[in-house]
């Protein structure tokens, strides 16, 4: 594989004012496409923990393959038309790969694409023959998660070389890069909350389990965003538009009705169940931004350390009393969604009855455990730190 630089397709075009020109379609039905992803993820976890899975054909299944299918049909027309067309230059900056030619980030949605369609079949097959939801990892559902996650890859890379391009060249549109590239990364944070939704949920706020799941997706994204990301307050940017995703769809969803199709049913639902409120994300990244600034010459391990550190620390500071407000009949509402409970959870259950569930069993082990996610947290922000200063020279 050999790069370069962009074709002239997403490259911004030269204008002889400064009025920033359109964005390239090729960006824009990619961003469209990981957003109907998101969104379908989103509302089919809503469908499972509202109404069960009844049918491959849901709207939520066909907002996601929506999203596929239009990532690999738009990057792959972009591929076709560099590899064949009749621009030589722009095929001479790209990559080239199996003998065709185009942007990096084309060819990892074109894979994330094909991935998630394949998994679509063998996803309708595997319940057909062992039952219906028996296991979230299964082996069609990580073919399914990987895609995505190439394809929301492929935006984000896209984002980014218009991106850096644009300020390369001094372009009027740089600042409307730089805002494609932060919806991109909110896009990607999401999709690492999705991954971990299940272990950061209120009752598990006083728990251990719940800072190491958090540490895993979080500070990688966050110092990544950090480094790559050329605006005043990055991480905060990329946090702030991770909430406003999840509201979104969840105050969006919860209106709607719905009833409980497989069992056994536990809760009296009536509408659509939403993935709760989301974590408060913004306080560390808002740390992460601060600690950037106070250490702008410090060795990238000294800084990983730090913002480690401050991910667990802000977090706990935050989620051990807001976990208690969210399991408390004060945000039993809507804006809070805090009696947003799936049908599956037993009555009995710790949840249920508004408690945290103890998952460590005494101060000592949570102690332990803290320390786990401090340790994790530390090494996701190094590798964050290292992929966003790669990220900054990109312009393929």
């Amino acid at each position: 594989m050999e790069a370069r630089s962009i074709p002239a397709a997403l490259a911004p075009a030269a204008h002889a004012d400064a009025r920033a020109p359109a964005v390239p379609w090729p960006l824009v039905a990619t961003v469209f496409a990981a957003t109907s992803i998101i969104v379908g993820l989103i509302w089919d976890i809503s469908w499972h923990i509202s109404i069960g899975r009844d049918t491959f054909w849901t709207p939520a299944h066909m907002g996601i393959y929506l999203g596929g299918s239009t990532a690999g049909l738009a990057n792959g027309f972009l591929v076709l038309r560099t590899s064949f067309g009749r621009d030589e230059a722009a095929r001479d900056r790209a990559v080239r790969f199996w003998g065709f030619r185009g942007p990096l980030g084309a060819f990892v949605s074109i894979w994330g694409a094909g991935a998630m369609l394949t998994s679509a079949p063998f996803d309708d097959w595997w319940h057909a023959a062992y039952g219906l939801d028996v296991e979230i990892l299964s082996p069609p559902h990580t073919v399914l998660l990987a895609g995505i996650l190439f394809v929301i890859g492929g935006a984000c890379m896209t984002a980014l070389t218009a991106q850096n391009d644009a300020e390369a060249a001094g372009s009027a549109s740089a600042g409307r890069y730089r805002a494609i590239f932060a919806y991109a990364l909110g896009l990607l944070a999401t999709m690492g909350a999705l991954a971990v939704w299940e272990q950061t949920r209120p009752y598990l706020a006083h728990s251990s389990r719940f800072y190491l799941y958090a540490a895993v997706p979080f500070p990688f994204l966050l110092a990544a965003a950090g480094r790559a990301l050329r605006l005043r307050w990055p991480a905060t940017t990329v946090a702030a538009i991770y909430s406003a995703l999840l509201l979104v769809t969840g105050w969006a969803l919860a209106p709607w009705p719905a009833t409980p199709k497989l069992g056994p049913i536990h809760q009296d639902v009536t509408h659509m169940v939403s993935l709760g409120f989301p974590l408060l994300l913004v306080a560390p990244a808002l740390a992460f931004d601060l600690l950037a600034r106070a250490l702008p010459r410090a060795r990238a391990t000294v800084l990983a350390a730090a913002l480690g550190a401050a991910f667990v620390a802000t977090m706990l500071a935050t989620h051990w009393w807001f976990g208690a407000f969210l399991l408390s009949p004060a945000s039993h509402n809507a804006l809070f969604m805090g009696d947003h409970l799936p049908y599956s959870v037993p009555r009995a259950f710790a949840w249920s009855r508004g408690e945290f569930f103890d998952v460590d069993g005494s101060p000592a082990a949570l102690a332990r455990g803290l320390g786990v996610a401090v340790a994790v947290a530390v090494l996701t922000a190094r590798g964050g730190l290292a992929l966003g200063g790669w990220m900054r020279t990109v312009r393929r």
